[in-house]
């Protein structure tokens, strides 16, 4: 039997609760500013008139997280790759009827269809055979999907994940409060489905994990901080496999303390190691100096 309006009510602050500690990628600006998602071309990105060089011959297309979007979540990162000569793109997907901004929350499977559509977009645009994808947080697992069952491995040569729900979470241990309360994972499910898809242990990522974490073709680099605190525990963010390379952040930088949202947002060191997994023949051993490189 469905709750009672009253029992509702009741479930909206324990659901309140799991909202804003699930929020994989919490958008930190411009959120409330009507004209934010100019803020992509004119800082040089989503422009679909660039060409990859020979130097960085694929487009980087950006995922954001749950709760993130296109913009939000990209303001340090983008501009910090455009800067260094590629071409850079960022989606939306998993929009919810009647939420603006707030994006990511639609089922994951259906999220993997709509990047599978959008990176189609950027090939063609751009004239490139592959792309590279980088993502944060549930934008670093997603595309695992699309790599998997959606031929995505054919369109992509690496992944690179900053905080990735690979594994699910168990977010301190709040999830186990869905089952303490009658009907609370349902009503979490039916309003957002992209947080029950990446609880440790779902459906969604019993299937995506099956079989082993990679596929064929692809490189993979995990990027995590151990002060993580939403994707938890941080070591179930790595993955196992050919092609694997796996950064915990504070093995670079003991001084570094970004947790889930900063190292994907203004991290630059992450966003150092980011550019090493994009470049690897180029790459730069990261350190605390990275900061400001």
């Amino acid at each position: 039997m469905p709750p009672s309006s009253r029992f509702r009510r009741a479930l909206r602050p324990l659901t309140a609760l799991l909202l804003a500690a699930a929020a994989l990628t919490p958008v930190t600006a411009a959120q409330a500013e009507p004209t934010a998602p100019a803020a992509a071309p004119s800082s040089g990105w989503n422009d679909y008139d660039c060409r990859p060089s020979a130097a960085h011959p694929r487009p980087i297309v950006l995922v954001h997280g749950t709760f993130g979007n296109s913009v939000d979540n990209w303001l340090g990162l983008a501009p910090y790759l455009v800067k260094r000569g590629y071409c850079v793109f960022s989606l939306d997907y998993g929009q919810l009827p009647n939420v603006p901004l707030f994006h990511g929350l639609g089922p994951v499977e259906k999220s993997a269809e709509q990047l599978d559509a959008y990176v189609d977009k950027v090939l063609a645009a751009t004239g490139a055979r592959e792309a590279d994808l980088v993502g944060h947080s549930q934008g670093g697992m997603m595309p695992r999907h699309y790599l998997k069952f959606l031929g995505g491995a054919d369109e992509v040569n690496a992944l690179v994940g900053i905080a990735p729900s690979n594994h699910g979470t168990t977010m301190s241990g709040l999830t186990k409060l869905l089952d303490v309360f009658p009907g609370a994972r349902e009503f979490v499910d039916e309003n957002t489905p992209a947080l029950t898809d990446q609880i440790a242990g779902s459906p969604f990522l019993t299937k995506l994990n099956e079989g082993g974490d990679t596929v064929p073709g692809v490189t993979y680099t995990v990027i995590a901080t151990k002060y993580d605190q939403v994707v938890t525990p941080y070591a179930s963010q790595f993955l196992d496999g050919p092609g694997v390379t796996n950064v915990l952040i504070q093995d670079k930088c003991a001084a570094d303390l970004s947790e889930h949202v900063a190292i994907g947002l203004t991290d630059r060191l992450a966003f150092h190691e980011v550019a090493n997994a994009l470049d690897p023949e180029h790459a730069k051993p990261t350190t605390c100096l990275s900061a400001v490189s």
